[in-house]
């Protein structure tokens, strides 16, 4: 049995970013890409998983940005069985989580796995929706902000965070999709002389799709918060800091 990993490269946004001159994307060539926190989570969920159950994990991409193949080689040294990049003219396009479900599904479904794990959210779209929409392509249950899963007696147990500290517990029917927040433990540690010897060991499989537009919402403008004022460092003693505060409290008049 299989168990897919959609995987992505996202902005690092531990960087400085720039917008493109058209002002409707990022400027693609300045800046970095790392994987998605919460792909390396859904990875990690999957591993842990198959580690009981004997299943092969496989890792699937597209690559928009020509930068998936560190994913998916480090996905492929962690305990990956299989890679497979989507790739085809993607230059100027946006792809939205229904784009990219749809160009997904179709793999995804010859490859008739029980279960598809992807990261929650990703910071570069819109709407934190792949799960759910991949989940209504496929015609699958799915469940999103999961922290934790097992395989118990033909389906999926899951326990999904909803607010407050509360979460619940779930069991879906399989095949099913899971949108993960957090694995069951911290994403493990490959070193990079791992990843370099799977590079010369290993191979991505390269699957071309067609790229279609949809009527999903697109930026009309990317543009950096404005600067409207500053933070006050408060120094002295604890008097003299409490006296500061009473009058700057005073003077927004909530004292």
């Amino acid at each position: 049995m299989t168990i897919v990993v959609v995987m992505e490269q996202v902005p690092d946004v531990a960087e400085e970013l720039a917008i493109a001159p058209s002002g409707t994307d990022l400027d693609r060539d300045a800046i970095s890409y790392v994987v998605n926190e919460y792909d390396e989570h859904a990875l990690e969920e999957a591993l842990l998983l198959a580690e009981t159950s004997g299943d092969e994990v496989v890792a699937i991409g597209i690559d928009a940005t020509g930068e998936l193949d560190q994913a998916l080689y480090t996905a492929l040294a962690k305990g990956a069985q299989r890679a497979i990049k989507l790739t085809g003219d993607f230059e100027g396009t946006w792809l939205s989580t229904r784009t990219a479900a749809r160009l997904l599904a179709p793999v995804i479904e010859e490859l008739a796995p029980r279960l598809v794990l992807v990261g929650v959210q990703a910071p570069d779209d819109l709407d934190g929706q792949l799960a759910p929409t991949l989940a209504a392509l496929l015609g699958w249950p799915h469940a999103s902000v999961v922290v934790g899963s097992e395989l118990v007696n033909g389906m999926v147990r899951v326990r999904k965070e909803l607010w407050g500290g509360i979460t619940m517990l779930l069991e879906l029917a399989l095949p099913a999709v899971l949108g993960i927040q957090a694995a069951r433990q911290a994403p493990r540690y490959v070193p990079v002389s791992r990843v370099r010897q799977v590079m010369r060991e290993a191979s991505i499989e390269v699957r071309d799709v067609e790229v279609t537009s949809d009527l999903a919402p697109v930026p009309v403008r990317l543009r950096f918060p404005e600067e409207t004022g500053q933070a006050e460092l408060l120094t002295g003693s604890a008097s003299e800091i409490a006296d500061r505060l009473i009058e700057l409290l005073r003077a927004r008049g909530l004292l």
